[in-house]
Order: C-alpha cells, then structure tokens, then sequence
C-alpha cells in the first residue's frame, strides 16, 4: 500500500506541487519500516507452522506466538498512527480551501459589482468622480486610485483563481488519499482481527503446555539462563553509558547542557527512595526478591526482582523518569524494558503484552509502558530495580503501603 500522508504536509508548507528530497527520504523510511514489519510477521508465521508440524505445545511454540504478536501490535499502532495523520491533515486542507473559496468569492463580488456600475453609466461616473475633483492633485489621486483599483481587482482574481486552482489539485490528491484511508482502516482491521485470533491460540497452547508438569521444569532451566541473558544485557548499557561518558567529557570545555538534566533525574531517583509509586495499580506481590519456592515443582529458586500478579492488559506504568534504554525480548521474560534513570540506576519491566514506547524516549514518572501480559506462571509482571551491576530489592525502593492507587 502507498501511503503519501507526507507529500501532503510539504504540499500545505509550500503551496507548490513539488516536494523535497528529504520528504521523500521520510515517506520512503515509512514505507520501509512497515515492509519491514509485515515480512517479520509472515517470517514467525513460517516458523510457528514449521514448529507446529513438529511439536504441538511446546514453550518455544509459545515464544514464538508472543513475538508474532508483539509485532503484529507494533504494525497495528503504526497505521492508526498513520490514519490519524491523514485524517488531520484531510481536514485542515478542506479548511483552507474553504477559506480561500469565500475570498475568492467576495473578491468576485466587488470587482462584478464595480463592472456592472460603470456598464450602466458607462464611464460617466468615473467621468463625474474626475470632474469634481477640487485640485489638480485630487483629481491625480482619483485618477490613479481608478486605475489601481480595475487592475487590481483583476490581479487579486488571477492570483485567487490561481491558489484556488492549487488547493482544488490538493483537493484530488485528497480525495485519493480518502480511498487511500479507507484501505488503511481495513489493513488495520485484519490486523487487530489477527491479534486476536493469535491470542486465542496462544490461550490454548498455554493451556496445554500448564498441563505438563516437565514445561514448568524446562522453564526453570530457561529462566536461568534469561537471568543470566538479562545481566549481559545490563552490562552491556553499562558500558554504552561509560562511553557516551568518555565522549561527553571531550565536549565538556564547550559546556554541557544535558548533564544537569542528568544529574536532576538521578537526585530526583535516589531521593525517592522507599516512596517509589508501583508499576501496577491492584493486584498482589506472589513472588518476592531473593530465594523462593516455585509454586508448582516446590524447588528453591532466587528471584532477580518481584513478580506482581494482575489482570490480562493491566496497565504498566514507569515507577520514576528516565530514558527507554532500550526494548527488549527474552524467553521466560518475554517483552521487557529497561529504564536508565541515571547514575547507574536502572528498572527492568518484564512480561508485557503489548508496549506504547520508543527506544530512546525520555518518560515521567508514571507514564504508561504498556500492558501486562500471561506466562506459564499466570497473569504477572515482572519488576527489577538495578544499581550498576547489582539488583537491589524492589521492594526496599517502592512505596511501603504496597500496591497503592495512582
């Protein structure tokens, strides 16, 4: 599908049929990014038949739902983006158009009036406007002011016509883009009707894979090595902020405007230690920080961080403000993201179903995340509060009257 929404922002700018080059470079990159999306999606569409031939229930058949899912709602988001944008920008078009209909007219309507006047006197009353002029210089006045006023009426009707003409080709191209969102509603229906015809298998494949007793064993063993994936990712930002550090330095002799701002939301994150708002309205801590005892197998196992039962699409919100480090998939910890808030502060968000943010986005406190998602443990989300490379107990920084109310 072509989507044009940006030629018709350059088009409202410029008032001119042309574009520049790098309009073109960003329609081209939208494009692009939802090519993208759509070959990923058929790509686990593939993978997930392959594994389905194979083995039915299984927790990778799972991992593979989720992440057909998680992009299958990143494509949806992306064109009720792009439907809002062209309706936006549908309408404001409409507007002026509008506007320069009803100048153009009232203009139409002078200039017809005054030629209608001098038809039925014919030149007489201009003739009489002249002669009763009481100076020479007031009769050059008139006389001019005449003349200015035929010729500019006829120039402000040519440039009107002219401008009317081009927001009636926008108006075309408008029109097209109106059957163009009509396609893009119906693109986005299949898909939201996708979403939830993956969820419904996804709900049944979890029901079969809770069913054995040796899918809560392997998952163990996965979780392991995701705790393990989750520190070499930690480590990983670590060292990005070490360089982004190193070169921020080089340029500290010219000053350094965003290392206040740095510094603010790291005073601000330490500060707000033990009053922390939760990730989640409702719901209830079922797993604690440290060693636990797994539900099912009854083994002991430590716990990175706390796991808060809530319901399917609960709302994730950020605890503190900070930057998207980065938005991430492990198994056992599905969708996660990771907050920095600065001097080596960091929270990790994990088993969401869906997520509203960008990499790279600095958030409030509070802003939405997303929305909780369903493992084989049940409906949780899963919270890490990290200091460097040390994960410290959620529950030492967050509010201590426990899941409170926004």
């Amino acid at each position: 599908m072509n989507y044009r929404i940006k030629i018709l922002l350059v088009f409202l700018i410029i008032s001119s049929g042309s574009f520049t080059a790098s309009a073109n470079d960003e329609i081209k990159k939208k494009q692009e990014e939802l090519q993208k999306l759509r070959k990923e999606i058929d790509g686990w569409e593939k993978k997930l038949e392959h594994r389905e031939k194979r083995e039915r229930a299984t927790l990778e058949v799972l991992d593979t739902y989720d992440r057909q899912l998680t992009l299958i709602r990143k494509l949806t988001n992306r064109l009720i983006d792009e439907e809002t944008l062209l309706r936006r920008e549908i309408d404001n078009t409409q507007k002026n158009i509008s506007g320069l209909d009803n100048r153009l007219q009232f203009i139409k309507k002078q200039y017809s009036n005054y030629v209608l006047a001098a038809y039925k006197n014919g030149r007489t009353y201009d003739l009489e406007l002249l002669i009763s002029s009481k100076s020479f210089n007031q009769l050059y006045i008139r006389s001019e002011y005449l003349k200015r006023f035929s010729d500019q009426r006829r120039k402000d009707i040519v440039d009107i016509d002219k401008q009317f003409t081009e927001l009636e080709k926008q108006n075309e191209i408008l029109q097209k883009q109106l059957t163009e969102q009509r396609l893009l509603i119906e693109a986005k229906n299949r898909e939201e009707q996708k979403i939830v015809q993956k969820s419904a298998e996804r709900k049944k494949i979890l029901r079969d894979i809770k069913r054995d007793k040796a899918n809560y064993k392997r998952e163990v063993i996965r979780k392991r090595q995701a705790v393990k994936d989750l520190e070499n990712l930690i480590a990983k930002l670590i060292e990005l902020d070490q360089q982004r550090k190193i070169a921020e330095s080089k340029l500290s002799r010219k000053g350094e405007p965003s290392e206040v701002n740095t510094k603010n939301i790291a005073s601000k994150f330490e500060a707000n230690r033990g009053k922390l708002p939760w990730p989640v309205t409702g719901g209830k801590i079922i797993s604690k920080f440290g060693n636990q005892q797994h539900p099912v197998l009854k083994t002991i196992s430590q716990n990175t961080g706390i796991d808060l039962e809530v319901p399917v699409g609960t709302n994730v919100h950020a605890v503190a403000e900070g930057e998207v480090s980065t938005i991430w998939w492990l198994p056992s910890f599905g969708n996660l993201v990771i907050l920095n808030h600065n001097n080596g502060y960091r929270t990790v968000y994990a088993h969401l179903s869906d997520i509203v943010i960008e990499e790279g986005e600095t958030i409030s406190s509070g802003a939405l995340i997303g929305k909780s998602g369903e493992t084989i443990n049940g409906s949780t989300v899963h919270f890490e509060l990290w200091k460097d490379r040390d994960k410290q107990d959620p529950e030492i920084w967050l509010h201590p009257r426990g899941l409170t109310k926004r």
